[in-house]
């Protein structure tokens, strides 16, 4: 049985992560060397102090900056994140996303955000997505990163529904390990071979129904 579908944002809702690696890309530059996008996916799901120490890593920097410096370019790269969502509008949405989340709201089912952003309620106002969500659980109510299932684990909580008769869609692989440790089905997005342990999974949303939800995934 499912009662309650939770969504992680970037990369799942909207692709917003293509506005990290951006940003991450801008900061690795100042600093004087390449990020490239295979660097970049090992930053989805992540939060925003251990993405940077990824960045820092990939250009052998990981032990020059002291806390104090690390927080002032994490700060940084969130200003030029927030440059890029800013200018975000509804046709950013990705294909099929509004239409599943209208049907499963017509079938009875509580729809949660569930992501480690602490933008992300911006990125769904800019998006004109907010009424889709019964609640939204980002980085300004949890404070651990997944893999840790505390975003999951509170979203279910919120709206009353057992972890068992939650699904997860996600598309890092930190996020498939979440829900599996919050005790719930996965749907991995976007076709990743990282995502091979998820439940089912789902190249886009496009053509995808609750119906098919339930055959593949509610067995």
């Amino acid at each position: 049985m499912i009662s309650c579908c939770i969504f992680d944002l970037d990369g799942v809702i909207v692709d917003t992560a293509k506005y990290h690696y951006l940003a991450w890309v801008e900061l690795a530059q100042k600093l004087g060397f390449e990020f490239t996008p295979e660097q970049g996916e090992l930053t989805k799901g992540v939060s925003r102090m251990a993405s940077l120490d990824i960045v820092l890593r990939a250009g052998g920097m990981e032990d020059r900056f002291s806390e104090e410096e690390k927080l002032r370019m994490a700060a940084e790269k969130n200003e030029c994140y927030l440059r890029f969502i800013s200018r975000m509008t509804a046709d950013e949405v990705l294909p099929g996303v509004d239409r599943f989340l209208k049907e499963l709201r017509d079938e009875g089912i509580k729809v949660v955000l569930g992501s480690a952003s602490k933008n992300a309620r911006v990125i769904l106002d800019r998006c004109r997505l907010t009424p889709q969500f019964d609640r939204i659980v980002d980085g300004t109510l949890v404070s651990k990163a997944k893999p840790d299932p505390e975003v999951f684990a509170k979203g279910a909580e919120l709206v009353g529904i057992a972890p068992r008769a939650c699904v997860v869609f996600e598309d890092a692989a930190a996020g498939i390990e979440a829900a599996t440790r919050a005790g719930m089905r996965s749907v991995g997005v976007g076709g990743s071979p990282l995502l091979d342990k998820a439940t089912l999974q789902l190249k886009s949303f496009e053509g995808f129904t609750f119906e098919q939800l339930l055959r593949h995934i509610d067995r």
